[in-house]
C-alpha cells in the first residue's frame, strides 16, 4: 500500500501484531485440539468448543460501547481541546463498563446456580462443566473494561500495541491450558487460566499503560447523568445489532448443534470444522483491521480521493488473501484433519466445501464491515446485520434438524452471503468507489481464478506423491507452499506491484 510513511509505518506494525495473533489463534484452536484429545474425551472435547464459544459470545454485551467510543475518539481529533474531550469521554465508557461487567457478572452467577448450562446443553455427564462455564463467562465479563483500552488505541493509530499485549495474553493463555490440561485433565482449571490471563492483560491495560502513555486520563472522573448514560447505549445500538450478528454466526452454531444434534462426535465435528472458516474469517478481519482505522480516519477528515484508493486495494487484497488460503485447504484439509483428530473424528468433505467456499466468496463484504463501523454508518449496520442474523436463526431452525451439521453451515454461509455482501457490501463499495459494478467484477474474476489455480495444483501434487502418511502430507504442503511462492515472487518488484494496482478499478 502506498501512503504517507506515517499511515505506511502504521499499517505495517498493524499487521505484524495481527499476524502474530492469527498464529496464536490456530495454536488456540489447531494445536491444542491434539493435546485436549490425548487426556479428554470427545465428549469432554466437545464441552470444551462450546465453553469456549460461549466466552466469545460474552463480547456481544458490549452494546456497541466499543465501535460507539472509536467514531467518537476519531471525531474528538480534528475538534479544538481534543485531548480533554477524549479523556472525559474516556472516564465516562469506563465507568459505564465497570459497571456493567460487574453487574452482569453477579447475574450470570445466579442464573448458572438456577439454570445449569450443562443441562441446557447436554453436557450432564461432563464433570465440573458448570463451574467451567461459569469461570470463562464471569472472566470474559469482568475483561470487558478493556474494550475502552482498545478503542482510544486504534483511534489514536496504536492498534498494532493492543494487538501485542493481546497476543501477550493469549501466548499466557496456551502455556497455561498446556500445563492446566497435562497436570490435572480438569476442564474447570483449563477454564481458569485461560481467562485469567486474559484479566489480567485486561487489567495492566486498563491501570498502567494507558494513563502512561495518554497522561491527560488521570485525575478524569465519570460523573454524567444516567439519562446520558442511556444516551450512550441508544446511539450505539446499531453496532450493537452489527457486533452481535457476528459474533453469534462465528459462535452460536456450536450452541445450536449442541442443543439440536444428539451425537457428541458430530458437535465436535462441527466445532473443528467450523475453525477453519473460523480461521480465514479472521485472517481477514486482522487484515482490514488496521485498513479500516485508516479509512476511518480518511472518511473523518474529507480525503475522499485516498478513501477511495486505499479501499480498493484492501477489498482486493483480503480477497487475495482469503483465496489463496481456501485453494490450499480445500486439496489438504482431509489428510490434515485425520492427523489432526487421530482419525478420531471423522471429516465431513461436504460440510468442509461449504465452509470452505462460502467464507472466501464473503471475504471482500468484511472490509465493507470493518469501514461502515469506523465510518459512523449505525443505521445501515443495524437494518443489514439485524436482517442477517434472523434470517441465520431462521435457517438454522429449519434446516439443522432436518440435515444436521451442513444445515448450520448453509444457515452460516447463506446470510454472509445474501445479506453481508449482497446488501451492505454492496451499499458501501457503491457509496465508496466511482465504479462498483467494475470492481465487483474484478475482484470475482481474481478469486475465482487463484482458489481454482491453487485448488488444482493441490490436487496434481497430491496424486503425484506416492509417499505413506503422515511424510506425505508434510512433503504434498511444502511442495504447494514452494510453487506458490514461486508463482508470487514478481509481487516482490515493485514496478510489477505497481502496475497489478492501476489494474485496480477505482
Amino acid at each position: 500500500m502506498t501512503g504517507s510513511p506515517s499511515r505506511a509505518r502504521r499499517l505495517s506494525e498493524g499487521w505484524s501484531a495481527n499476524l502474530l495473533q492469527m498464529a496464536l489463534g490456530i495454536a488456540q484452536q489447531v494445536a491444542l485440539v491434539p493435546i485436549f484429545l490425548h487426556y479428554w474425551s470427545n465428549d469432554v472435547l466437545a464441552a470444551w468448543l462450546a465453553i469456549y464459544a460461549a466466552g466469545n459470545l460474552v463480547l456481544v454485551v458490549d452494546a456497541g460501547l466499543q465501535v460507539r467510543a472509536i467514531n467518537r475518539f476519531l471525531a474528538f481529533k480534528s475538534s479544538v481541546d481534543s485531548d480533554r474531550r477524549t479523556g472525559q469521554f474516556y472516564a465516562e465508557l469506563r465507568r459505564i463498563y465497570l459497571g456493567l461487567g460487574g453487574t452482569l457478572a453477579v447475574v450470570t452467577l445466579i442464573l448458572i446456580h438456577v439454570l445449569p448450562p450443562s443441562a441446557m446443553l447436554g453436557f450432564g455427564g461432563i464433570a465440573q462443566f458448570d463451574l467451567a462455564f461459569g469461570a470463562m463467562v464471569v472472566g470474559a465479563l469482568l475483561s470487558l473494561p478493556v474494550n475502552i483500552v482498545t478503542a482510544l488505541y486504534r483511534a489514536r493509530g496504536l492498534y498494532g500495541r493492543a494487538v501485542k499485549f493481546a497476543n501477550l495474553g493469549m501466548l499466557g493463555a496456551l502455556l497455561g491450558q498446556f500445563a492446566a490440561v497435562t497436570l490435572t485433565q480438569s476442564l474447570f482449571w483449563v477454564a481458569i487460566v485461560f481467562v485469567a490471563t486474559q484479566m489480567l492483560t485486561a487489567a495492566y491495560l486498563l491501570m498502567f499503560d494507558a494513563p502512561r502513555l495518554f497522561p491527560f486520563l488521570r485525575g478524569m472522573r465519570g460523573t454524567r447523568s444516567s439519562g446520558w448514560i442511556a444516551g450512550q447505549f441508544r446511539k450505539a445500538a446499531p453496532f450493537a445489532v452489527a457486533s452481535a450478528a457476528d459474533l453469534a454466526l462465528l459462535n452460536l452454531p456450536v450452541l445450536l448443534v449442541s442443543a439440536f444434534v444428539s451425537d457428541r462426535v458430530a458437535v465436535a465435528q462441527w466445532g473443528l470444522t467450523r475453525v477453519v472458516a473460523g480461521l480465514i474469517r479472521v485472517l481477514c478481519v486482522q487484515t482490514t483491521l488496521p485498513l479500516a482505522a485508516e479509512l476511518g480516519h480518511d472518511y473523518a477528515v474529507g480525503h475522499r480521493e485516498r478513501l477511495r484508493s486505499l479501499y480498493a486495494r484492501g477489498s482486493v487484497l483480503v480477497a487475495l488473501l482469503a483465496s489463496v488460503v481456501v485453494s490450499g485447504l480445500l486439496p489438504f484439509w482431509p489428510d490434515f484433519f485425520a492427523l489432526w483428530t487421530h482419525n478420531a473424528i471423522p471429516c465431513d468433505r461436504a460440510l468442509t466445501f461449504v465452509l470452505l467456499i462460502g467464507t472466501a466468496a464473503v471475504a471482500p463484504s468484511i472490509l465493507a464491515l470493518g469501514y461502515a463501523n469506523y465510518s459512523d454508518r449505525g443505521q445501515l449496520l443495524l437494518r443489514a446485520k439485524a436482517l442477517q442474523l434472523v434470517l441465520f436463526l431462521v435457517l438454522s431452525a429449519i434446516l439443522i434438524p432436518s440435515i444436521g451439521l451442513l444445515g448450520a453451515a448453509v444457515a452460516v454461509v447463506a446470510s454472509e452471503l445474501l445479506i453481508q455482501f449482497g446488501v451492505l457490501g454492496r451499499i458501501i463499495i457503491g457509496q465508496t468507489l466511482q465504479h462498483p459494478l467494475r470492481h465487483l467484477l474484478f475482484l470475482a474474476a481474481v478469486m475465482v481464478t487463484v482458489t481454482l489455480a491453487g485448488w488444482a495444483l493441490g490436487t496434481a501434487i497430491r496424486l503425484a506423491i506416492p509417499l505413506a502418511e503422515p511424510l506425505r502430507f508434510f512433503v504434498e504442503c511444502g511442495l504447494w507452499l514452494v510453487v506458490v511462492a514461486v508463482a508470487a515472487s514478481p509481487l516482490a518488484i515493485e514496478r510489477v506491484r505497481a502496475r497489478l494496482t492501476a489494474a485496480i478499478p477505482h
